[in-house]
């Protein structure tokens, strides 16, 4: 994997406000303030690099407040998380270290997991 690195002004010229809170800075968004992503085939990349994420066939709806995955489809690093009080996974871009959002272990299919992500932090490509 070949690693993107910019610097921070790079950063803020490509992203929007939002999306360099997000990913540069590890923020979350609001839940529920994604508009969505189109249905159909396709899949998911890091708004900051383009790397591939996630299959459009691994998206479901939590409920939660932000797009789910079952599994990753891509190039995603996992760290531990201790913030705010609780013990969380951690998930980045492998590619440029974009914050996406957090995996958990109470996904509803027969993976398990729930990849809770900022649709901020993702571009959908159709296929």
């Amino acid at each position: 994997m070949v690693k993107v690195e910019k610097i921070d002004q790079e950063w803020r010229e490509q992203l929007s406000p939002e999306a360099y809170r997000v990913t540069r800075q590890g923020g979350t968004e609001r839940p529920f303030s994604h508009p969505g992503f189109p249905n159909g085939p396709g899949h998911y990349t890091c708004v900051g690099c383009g790397a591939r994420l996630f299959e459009g066939d691994a998206k479901f709806e939590s409920h939660c407040g932000w797009p789910s995955f079952d599994r990753k489809g891509g190039a995603i690093d996992e760290y531990r998380d201790t913030s705010h009080g609780m013990i969380r996974t951690e998930v980045r871009c492998e590619a440029c270290d974009a914050h996406l959002g957090h995996v958990f272990d109470d996904g509803p299919t027969a993976t398990g997991l729930r990849y809770c992500i900022n649709g901020v932090a993702l571009e959908f490509v159709p296929e």
